[in-house]
């Protein structure tokens, strides 16, 4: 089942476990099965926002995607009327970051889409973030979504 318009016009914060300020992207543009396509645009106001490099650390590119991830799980949630879960990001593989931050005024593309997913909730998500077409980081990420995170929050403290 795919996302129609009106779900995915809500505000960004219905999809994601996270609250402001840490939720980095903007907005939600397009939902397909196991893939998304999120949008965030880079302000002054944008969360690790540096003056210096008028931009933002190309190393919050991780964050975006992981972000996509989260509100990829949080669609698939809302469409199976369940509640959104919070997952966890293990690692990256094949990450390449061709700019050194993303700049000023730009909105960025972050596509995401499921290669493999285990019943366990492991999986592993193909990620690009792109502005005007132009490919500006790409990886392979990692993630975990336990059933039950305070369980498992529990379990991995023992």
């Amino acid at each position: 089942m795919l996302a129609d318009e009106k779900l995915l016009a809500k505000d960004i914060a219905e999809f994601v476990p996270h609250r402001a300020p840490m939720i980095l992207i903007d907005s939600i543009i397009e939902h397909q099965a196991d893939s998304l396509l999120t949008e965030v645009v880079i302000t002054e106001q944008s969360a690790y926002f540096s003056a210096a490099i008028n931009g933002v650390p190309n190393y919050v590119g991780i964050e975006y995607m992981a972000q996509s991830i989260a509100a990829l799980a949080g669609v698939e949630a809302h469409l199976r009327h369940d509640k959104i879960r919070v997952g966890f990001l293990l690692g990256t593989r094949k990450l390449l970051m061709h700019q050194p931050h993303y700049q000023l005024g730009k909105a960025y593309q972050i596509s995401v889409t499921r290669l493999y997913q285990e019943d366990s909730g492991l999986a592993v998500f193909d990620c690009q973030i792109k502005a005007d077409e132009t490919l500006i980081a790409s990886a392979n990420v990692n993630v975990f979504q336990p059933q039950d995170t305070q369980a498992y929050i529990k379990e991995s403290s023992v």
